[in-house]
Order: C-alpha cells, then structure tokens, then sequence
C-alpha cells in the first residue's frame, strides 16, 4: 500500500511539472505565422557608390615591411581601398547593404537615408529573388527616412501599418533585415522604452528594444505581435562594433508622416517654435516653484521667431503642448514638428510660478545649420565679488552681437556658490532669480537681496548659447 501511496505521489509530480512546462512553453510568443504573413514585404537593399574624382592618393610612407608590422587597424587604413594613400588605378566602388520594407503595391519602399545616403546605384532584391533598381524619391536626414520606388504592377506585397504611439514598455516585438548580408533573418525582444531622445536627433522620439540589431539590419521593420510595423530599425549603442541589447527604431507614427510629404511634395516641412530648451532637473524646479521636475524650461527665444512674437519669455517653462503633457524637455521638439506650419498651438507654461496659456502661430523649421550668435571673448579679471566671482559690465558691442540688452560678464571664478553651480568665467549672466542683471549694479543690488539658504536660477550665455544654472548661495 505504501508502495502504490508513493508511486502515485511521484507521478503526480512529475505531471504537475509537465504541465507547467507545456504552460509555460505556451506564454512564451510564437513567431512563425507572423513571419510567414509579412517576410514578402521585407527587402534587402544593395549600394554602390562610385569614387568620387580627385581621390588621387599620396602614397604610402611607409613600406610594406613596416606595415606589415603595424596592428591590423593601421594596416587596413593605410591598404583599404578607401584609403587617402590608395592607388587611384585600386581604387574600387564601395557597397553596402541594408533593409527595407514595401508599403504600397505600387513600389514605394522605405528604409535609412543613412542606407541609401550618397549612393550612385541601388538595388531592392525581394523575397522571390528578384532583383529591381530602385529610384530614389526623397531623404529626410533629419529623421534619417529615405523614400525609394520599384516598379510595381499593383501586386507587390505590403506590410501593415500600425501606431506607434499605442506601444507599451515591456510588450514583444520582432525584427526581420540582412544582417551582415544574411537576408530575412528574425529576431525578437521587447519594447525596452518610448520617447527616448538621441544626441543630434530632437525630431525622432525613438523606440527603445532589445531587439538584437547588426549592420544591414538598418531600414528594416520593427513589428508588434500583430503583424504590423510600428517601427524603422534604425540605431545601436555599442562599444564593440555589435549588438549589446539596446537598440533604437523610429516610430512608424513618424516615418509615415514623412513619407507621405516626400511622395506627395518631395521634401519635408516641420514646425518650429524658436526657442533653445533645456531639462528642468531637480534643483532647476526647486528654484522654479515646481513641486517636482517636469516640462521643459525655455533657455532663449529666437529673435524674430514664433515663440518671440507670442510673447514667450526665457525662463518660462512648458508644461503642455496642445493639452499634451511635456514630462521631458525631449518630449517637447517631436510634437512641434509634427505640426503643421501656420497652425496654432496653445502651451500651458509656467511663468513666475504661475500657469497660464499662450497660442502660438507654428512657423517652418529653417534649414538645417541656423546662425547663432557667438559669445564674447572678454579677459579674466582678478576682483573679488560675492559668490566667488568677479564680473564687469558687458561691452555694448558684445551684447550687439548676443542680441541682449545688457548683462555681466564673469572674469574670474574662485571656489564658492558660483563655482558649485557651474558658472565659468566669460561666461554672460543676464537674469538672477528671475531678475534681469544688465549691469554689474544690477548684479550687486540682486545678490545682496537672494534667500539664503534656497536654490535661485542664473541665466547665462556661453559660446552664444544660453542655459539655465541653480545656485546655492
């Protein structure tokens, strides 16, 4: 009887543990169909760039003896065909590949201008091996979208759209390119987070996964477990060349939009506010009155600019564009874009710890490489002054060329308040505590009325830029 008792135990175990087995194997997401449904829509896309004229090389100083020595980064450089020192007979037309996807069965395809950027020749090979020349139809460096076209017969194959905005931190995804040349392949992961601003890159909220992504992987679709494409693969953070788990796509919401204005107008048009921002972190909010960091706090308003012309002020901070909420100063340059020039927007800002609402007329984003004025170059000085800094008054002519009424300049900086806060010398102080500083009297009488005790705000201008600094006195 004990026996049988025991026998039945151990049986009951082990199926207990089947079964959670088989349930777990059956949480975990099954890939096939979907990849089956939409690898027809997935392109692989080869470059060639011919040598430019003139890349005439100046040989090599050094003999291939020596060479042969150097570490193989040296080596390649000074062997590639892409060297300065190559033999102008050697030289041969450089390739790449990358992805893509088709989204109209009339051929339009899209993928990375950073795929297609300078290319003399591409070529799309779909699914079934066909190989067709693509023409390119317009680049958006700035969101870094490239618009090629095949021809098509109305049959071609399509992938789903979706919205990149209904994405959720934590949900799966999956990739399909050419990695390394390897077409179609799949991999998978999950949304590892939205919104994420990139260095150089204020127009794309990008889609943060750890989706694995490799070289020609670039420009292919990002998919949800619906079989639709809610982004372009477009990035990687990587010390070593790889994939290290954190990869970056553009959100379709985005791509799609354009998308639509290079086929329908053959260029982009953004909106643009006019106004240089930074983050609003802890202390910044202290000083500001907020009760927690959010929004993004406005540093300088373009002169002539919508923002001037609306009234915006320095030192106002956005807390909403057109009723959406402004968590992240990252969160506020994506929503300009999007809209429309010469429609209205309306911002709740934060202006001396007061909300209130202002409508702005959205104007266009200027091409890129807009003027800046540059900053003074004054000397130090060596008098001493409170906060640890010596300051004078800023020479009209400098203030001309920073388009400010007035301010201080700081001439020598000693350990203290100001140090602490960040503030450098030659650095242009225009505003303490939200007070304009236009000369060294301003700048006395308004420091010797600070808080003690409590963060205050100092605008400053450096290298023609203006930001925001807390100080503790």
């Amino acid at each position: 009887m004990d026996r049988a008792l025991h026998a039945l135990l151990v049986l009951s175990v082990m199926l207990v543990v089947l079964w959670s087995q088989t349930v777990s194997a059956r949480s975990l997401p099954d890939f096939t169909d979907l990849v089956e449904e939409n690898s027809g829509a997935v392109v692989n896309i080869s470059t060639t760039t011919e040598p430019k004229a003139g890349n005439t090389g100046y040989g090599l100083p050094f003999d291939e003896r020596q060479l042969d020595q150097m570490p193989e980064f040296f080596r390649h450089f000074f062997r590639g065909p892409q060297s300065p020192f190559a033999d102008p007979d050697t030289v041969q037309p450089r390739h790449s590949i990358g992805s893509g996807f088709i989204v109209s069965s009339d051929g339009y395809v899209l993928t990375n201008n950073h795929v297609v950027e300078g290319a003399d020749e591409i070529v799309v090979r779909l699914s079934d091996r066909r190989e067709l020349p693509a023409t390119l139809v317009g680049t958006d460096p700035r969101s870094d979208v490239a618009v090629l076209k095949i021809k098509g017969d109305n049959k071609l194959p399509v992938v789903k759209i979706g919205k990149s905005k209904e994405l959720k931190v934590g949900e799966w995804v999956f990739a399909i390119g050419s990695p390394f040349g390897f077409d179609h392949t799949v991999t998978a992961g999950v949304v590892s987070a939205v919104g994420r601003s990139l260095p150089s890159e204020n127009y794309v909220p990008f889609i943060q996964t750890d989706v694995a992504i490799n070289p020609g992987n670039s420009g292919g679709p990002l998919f949800n477990m619906d079989g639709e494409v809610v982004g372009i693969n477009s990035q990687i953070y990587t010390r070593s060349g790889g994939f290290m788990g954190v990869s970056f796509a553009i959100p379709i919401d985005d791509a799609m939009n354009v998308f639509r204005q290079i086929r329908d107008k053959g260029s982009v048009s953004r909106g643009w506010l006019g106004v240089l921002i930074q983050e609003v972190n802890r202390d910044l909010a202290e000083s500001f009155g907020l009760k927690r960091p959010r929004g993004a706090l406005i540093a300088e308003v373009m002169e002539g600019s919508p923002a001037e012309e609306a009234g915006l002020h320095s030192g106002d901070i956005v807390l909403e564009y057109d009723g959406e909420e402004i968590r992240f100063s990252s969160d506020l340059p994506p929503l300009v874009g999007r809209t429309q020039a010469g429609e209205t927007a309306r911002l709740t800002i934060l202006r001396g710890g007061r909300e209130m609402d202002v409508d702005v007329k959205i104007g266009q984003l200027p091409d890129e490489g807009a003027e800046v004025a540059q900053g003074p170059s004054g000397d130090s000085g060596s008098a001493s002054a409170p906060l640890g800094m010596s300051v004078e008054d800023l020479p009209a002519e400098a203030a001309d060329s920073l388009g400010i009424p007035g301010g201080v300049l700081v001439t020598g900086i000693a350990r203290g308040p100001a140090f602490d806060a960040g503030i450098r010398p030659r650095d242009v102080i225009t505003e303490i505590n939200r007070q304009q500083v236009r000369s060294v009297a301003d700048f006395r009488q308004v420091v010797a009325s600070l808080p003690e005790g409590r963060a205050v705000s100092v605008r400053v201008i450096r290298q023609g830029r203006a930001l925001y600094l807390v100080l503790k006195p």
